[in-house]
């Protein structure tokens, strides 16, 4: 049974209704994050559910060398700090390497271990030290009975604030699949456990230099994941998912947030009863 995790105003885990982390993959502008902050945290607002705002300074695991990384680590945290400050949200971001946790702690609330690094010990350890809730996402070539080694990793430096995020598991080439069994093991390694959606929905290199994906599949594996008990849902979410820079092809449309999140929160509702 995994225990509640503060983070800022609110918190995620058991006895908890449904979180969602959502935003755009990378920050494109500051006016564009700004934007999609505004929207999202507004919605989630109206609705009642627990939000962060999720964008990152840097993806470093693009699939191709020209692809768009986003304004780097002083820029970008420049913008992440603005939108905490003047909406009054959480926000969490990627990070890639020890000697970018201190700089990013100081700003954004939720550190993300991305997916390709989940066994890199010293970079567990530092964001683990960092005094940040700690969100480790499942490589995709790992079991989820593997994911108790990262967060051991992480629980070691007396930091016990983790969430553990499955994002889908290598299904041959260019595919992924979600194991539901797979969101239950990780329950039972005491840490919230969200379902990265969209990103579970991607379909890797699948566009020659570009990922692709299957974002009509959105609901039902939201609703899957909701119906098994997940404790939040993570979704890249762009006002116009074709122009985004970066994981457009797996994005949710935002004005489908709304509707969609009504209806996992009134699911995830009736799920907690049972």
């Amino acid at each position: 049974m995994s225990h509640a995790v503060r983070i800022g105003k609110l918190k995620i885990g058991e006895g908890q209704p449904l979180a969602v982390i959502a935003g755009p993959c990378v920050i494109e502008s500051e006016k564009h994050a700004m934007k999609m902050a505004e929207r999202l945290s507004a919605i989630a607002g109206e609705l009642g559910v627990p939000y962060i705002f999720k964008a990152s300074y840097d993806k470093a695991n693009r699939t191709a060398l020209g692809s768009y990384r986003g304004p780097g680590l002083v820029d970008g945290l420049r913008v992440l700090a603005r939108i905490k400050k003047d909406l009054g949200v959480s926000v969490l971001t990627d990070i890639h390497s020890v000697e970018e946790v201190q700089a990013a702690a100081e700003v954004c609330d939720v550190l993300q271990i991305p997916a390709f690094l989940s066994r890199q010990t010293d970079l567990l350890l530092a964001v683990g030290r960092s005094g940040a809730v700690v969100n480790i996402k499942k490589g995709q070539f790992l079991s989820p009975w593997d994911m108790r080694h990262a967060i051991e990793k992480a629980r070691s430096t007396g930091n016990d604030r983790i969430l553990v995020t499955e994002r889908g598991a290598s299904f041959g080439y260019n595919n992924l699949v979600v194991d539901m069994r797979g969101l239950a093991v990780m329950k039972e390694f005491g840490a919230p456990v969200i379902l990265d959606v969209t990103h579970s929905l991607q379909l890797p290199g699948g566009e020659g230099n570009r990922s692709g994906g299957q974002p009509q599949y959105i609901e039902t594996l939201a609703r899957a994941g909701v119906a098994a008990g997940v404790n939040g849902v993570f979704l890249e979410v762009h006002d116009n998912p074709p122009r985004a820079l970066s994981d457009g092809a797996n994005s949710l449309e935002l004005r489908r947030f709304k509707p969609l999140m009504a209806r996992l929160r009134d699911l995830a509702a009736f799920v907690r009863k049972l």
